[in-house]
């Protein structure tokens, strides 16, 4: 099986022990809500000179018109590009699923639609062939399980989007999570889309992530003046505010940026 294939629909053999925490003490607002599991591939555009990226949308475009949106597994995917991150040849891979065993399960479909999409096998090795070609032969993939702190993005623009992600590293202790997300994140308007998940499988078993979504660049800075208003807002106490943030700065003991862009054409 070729790269870019593996890089779609490869599977995770592994088995671990875990304890999934959430980040703090608190209780989640809608207990009801199930996780998904989140499969993060990170790949690298070609810097083979002599590779023509014009094709590029147009070949995943029909990966995914005849796989990935067709794979009802797959509840949701996307990629998205490096906009400001140390590294801008990334290209992230996501797909979320409902259960640990639809990632398995997903590999068996998407092979079944590939059969079916390019019943000779020439012309699937040339398809596959072409589509690897836009990639390095290196990647790393990671898994994580969504966790209950979520905004869903509301929006039926086909703009490219902009998703600012926060790697954090989860402390020793902490809480407040919750109530900041309610009376913060939640109540912050340049905030299109916001969604939290920790790590399942992968290089550092301490990330956390968040996710921003917003319409643009600047929104970001946006963002943070917001924030501060209602901050102000909540806690307009200053001891009791900054008791707070004393107990609250615990639950991370750092964290990376990342901002990345996604191509409206390959979301599902």
């Amino acid at each position: 099986m070729n790269f870019i294939k593996k890089l779609w629909i490869g599977i995770f053999v592994f088995s671990l022990f875990i304890s999934i925490n959430t980040y703090s003490q608190d209780k989640p607002a809608k207990e009801e809500v199930k996780p998904v599991y989140i499969t993060v591939t990170t790949a690298h555009r070609s810097s083979e000179p002599d590779v023509d990226f014009k094709d590029w949308l147009k070949t995943e475009k029909e990966y995914f018109d005849k796989v990935t949106s067709k794979n009802d597994l797959i509840i949701s995917s996307g990629v998205y590009f490096h906009y400001f991150t140390p590294d801008d040849s990334e290209v992230k891979i996501v797909n979320v699923y409902k259960t640990w065993e639809d990632i398995e399960k997903s590999n068996e479909l998407s092979n079944s639609l590939i059969s079916e999409a390019w019943p000779k096998k020439e012309d699937r090795d040339a398809f596959f062939k072409k589509q690897s070609n836009y990639y390095s032969p290196m990647h790393s993939d990671e898994i994580y399980i969504s966790l209950p702190f979520t905004k869903p993005v509301k929006t039926d623009s086909k703009k490219p989007l902009i998703y600012y992600v926060k790697v954090n590293q989860l402390g020793s202790g902490g809480d407040g999570f919750k109530e900041y997300f309610e009376n913060v994140t939640m109540k912050n308007p340049f905030i299109k889309g916001y969604y939290t998940h920790r790590h399942l499988w992968g290089a550092n078993s301490r990330d956390a992530i968040e996710v921003f979504v917003v319409d643009n660049f600047a929104d970001i800075e946006k963002i943070f003046s917001e924030d501060t208003k209602l901050v102000d807002q909540h806690w307009p106490d200053e001891k009791k505010r900054e008791a707070f943030f004393k107990n609250y700065a615990k639950i991370f003991t750092g964290h990376g940026d990342f901002i990345l862009t996604n191509v409206p054409e390959l979301e599902k």
